[in-house]
């Protein structure tokens, strides 16, 4: 029988997402054996996350708890006139990944989803539209997931954005077949973006 510390470090890793039974005993083990300072990082780490961190009241985006807006909004460089609609922080650091993105962001929170009691009133929508009024706003490129509810959210605020009588030039993030995949293997909503968006050869 296993020490009860050493279960319930498994028991804890083993509930976070995409780490299973065998997983979190590698990772359980590990951290036994590892040098005093090392464990003892992770677990510093993990304690302060949540004091360390919070989000941004404009963009929603994670930031220091020190700071009071995000430097992604803050910074003069930036195009206030250019948002980009997100789902969750960690997309906000996909895009920015990729070095191209120069105009500011807005993380909804989630998606549309009723399964998982997740609707539009849980959602930053109205934050946004205040934002399109106060940066005077030109595109709004809509960066939800490709997903059902991914798709549902990106309606739901076109829908929104038209009842509000915010008249604003709204795109979507191109779509297609990613590399290396077969089309047998790619789904309806992923074929149908391609097909719309299919370009000259």
């Amino acid at each position: 029988m296993l020490p009860k510390a050493l279960i319930d470090l498994i028991d804890a890793l083993g509930s976070l997402p995409g780490v299973g039974p065998r997983t979190a005993e590698r990772y359980a083990y590990y951290l036994l054996k590892a040098r005093d300072e090392k464990s003892h990082a992770l677990a510093r780490s993990v304690s302060e996350l949540k004091s360390r961190v919070k989000t941004c009241p404009i963009t929603f985006a994670l930031i220091d708890s020190e700071e009071d807006t995000s430097a992604l909004y803050t910074d003069s460089s930036r195009n206030k006139q250019l948002i980009a609609v997100v789902e969750e922080p960690l997309d906000v650091i996909a895009l920015e990944k990729t070095s191209l993105f120069k105009g500011t962001y807005h993380v909804l929170g989630g998606a549309i989803s009723p399964i998982d009691g997740i609707g539009p009133e849980q959602l930053h929508i109205p934050e946004l539209i205040e934002r399109i009024k106060k940066d005077e706003v030109s595109e709004l490129i809509v960066a939800t997931n490709a997903s059902v509810e991914g798709e549902s959210t990106a309606l739901y605020l076109q829908r929104y954005l038209d009842d509000a009588g915010v008249s604003i030039k709204i795109t979507r993030l191109a779509r297609g077949i990613p590399v290396g995949v077969d089309l047998e293997y790619a789904d309806q909503i992923t074929l149908s973006h391609a097909l719309e968006g299919r370009q000259t050869f």
